[in-house]
């Protein structure tokens, strides 16, 4: 393989260079750095209140950051998001779920899904007011697109049901499947394994593998499940109060004095 290759290989999906963000005399993110490779799944973790969300909602476009980059590459070109707005992120390629599932629940799983699809196809005013030969193409072709994807992921004989009648596991892999709609490169999970029992978790974990390699994806996801994170991560970025204290693969992260601080404090340190 070429330099050339190698450098295009290695070149990071995102990029996070010195982020800050305060909210009134409170820094909530100090000076974070780190990157994400193509086809890499990260876990973010941390101690509650250690600015994980805050990073996620900095990169999915709901919070503007007071100083520094995050950077996305997509075709070669890297595009500065710090300044876009949730919409416009998504639109270059980054999609995310939220910890509280946020389905339209009124509507069908079907529908939850073709929403999504929808902004990849825009329909003009003119032709959906009147129904046009190509609006009723343009509808049909999503429909069928929407009941393939759910397919690949069992939830097509569910099309129809309300996604508030859905189970609680059934409703996660639904969002994380209408954020799959949109076509992303990134897909950021927050908190995915929040409330499941262990079999759901199970679930979930064989899910988002799946999911990677089916389509080729860059994960970037913040968990509690520290058991789940462990299993499933391939490198993990800790954050403690706003600010990275480390970054490493699993095994390393274990064995850190300062993650282990962070979360048990400075006396089982001195016992490990």
């Amino acid at each position: 393989m070429s330099d050339f290759a190698n450098n295009i290989k290695n070149t990071a999906l995102l990029e996070i260079k010195n982020l800050n963000l305060s909210f009134g005399g409170i820094k909530a993110v100090q000076n974070v750095s780190f990157d994400l490779k193509e086809n890499e799944l990260l876990g973010l973790i941390g101690p509650n209140g250690a600015g994980k969300t805050t990073v996620f909602n900095m990169i999915s476009g709901f919070y503007r950051a007071d100083s520094g980059d995050i950077l996305f590459q997509s075709k070669n070109v890297v595009k500065k998001i710090n300044d876009l707005k949730p919409d416009a992120v998504n639109k270059i390629g980054i999609a995310r779920t939220f910890q509280n599932i946020r389905l339209f629940g009124q509507l069908s799983v079907l529908d939850n899904v073709q929403l999504a699809l929808q902004q990849r196809a825009p329909i003009a005013w003119f032709d959906s007011i009147f129904r046009t030969k190509k609006y009723l193409q343009t509808e049909l072709d999503l429909k069928n697109e929407s009941l393939e994807l759910l397919k690949i992921f069992s939830l097509d004989v569910l099309s129809n049901e309300k996604a508030s009648q859905l189970s609680y596991g059934l409703q996660r892999k639904l969002e994380i499947v209408r954020a799959l709609a949109t076509k992303p490169k990134l897909l950021i999970l927050d908190e995915p394994a929040a409330g499941m029992n262990q079999t759901e978790t199970d679930d979930l974990k064989k899910l988002i593998l799946f999911i990677k390699d089916h389509f080729n994806l860059t994960v970037l996801l913040i968990e509690h499940d520290m058991k789940f994170v462990m299993s499933i991560c391939e490198r993990i970025v800790v954050l403690n109060r706003g600010e990275k204290i480390a970054d490493g693969t699993p095994t390393e992260i274990k064995k850190n004095n300062s993650v282990i601080e962070a979360y048990l404090g400075k006396r089982s340190v001195a016992n490990v």
